[in-house]
């Protein structure tokens, strides 16, 4: 049986960056759902919810009010209950203390926010399209930041 849609989450306090998201998976031929959050408390709440409907990928910007991205990454790994869900680190810093802290807490691929929203397209596909189960069981630094 063939799953009926890919459910990602992004979130990001940044407006312009949800919108963009939203729309670049609206314009791609694959289907999803994507859900957003305007903060890492935001998100958090949701992800704790029993109810909730986990994604299969999460795309989580660093810098968040209230809960940072990292901190939402943290408690994201320490709970067996998100084990299955990929996190991508999406966020337009490229520093390398950042790249190194988010590989070492578990992430599985981070993203530099691209500038033009045909690469976002592309690089959103690449990573829905990606074999998880292959990319995270040969994770290493090198496949971990993702180049466009």
């Amino acid at each position: 049986m063939t799953k009926e849609y890919t459910y990602i989450c992004l979130a990001d306090d940044d407006e312009d960056d949800r919108l963009l998201f939203t729309d670049a998976f609206g314009e791609l031929k694959i289907t999803t759902k994507v859900k957003t959050f305007c903060d890492g408390a935001e998100l958090m709440a949701y992800l704790n919810d029993e109810k909730a409907i986990l994604p299969e990928i999460l795309f989580l910007d660093l810098n968040m009010p209230k809960k940072s991205g990292l901190e939402c990454l943290s408690e994201i790994k320490a709970s067996e209950r998100f084990s299955e869900m990929a996190v991508a680190i999406y966020s337009t810093s490229s520093s390398e203390d950042h790249i190194e802290e988010t590989f070492i807490k578990g992430a599985n691929i981070y993203i530099k926010k691209p500038n033009d929203f045909t690469v976002l397209k592309k690089v959103l596909l690449d990573v829905v399209t990606m074999n998880w189960q292959f990319h995270t069981s040969g994770m290493n630094k090198d496949n971990f930041l993702l180049r466009f």
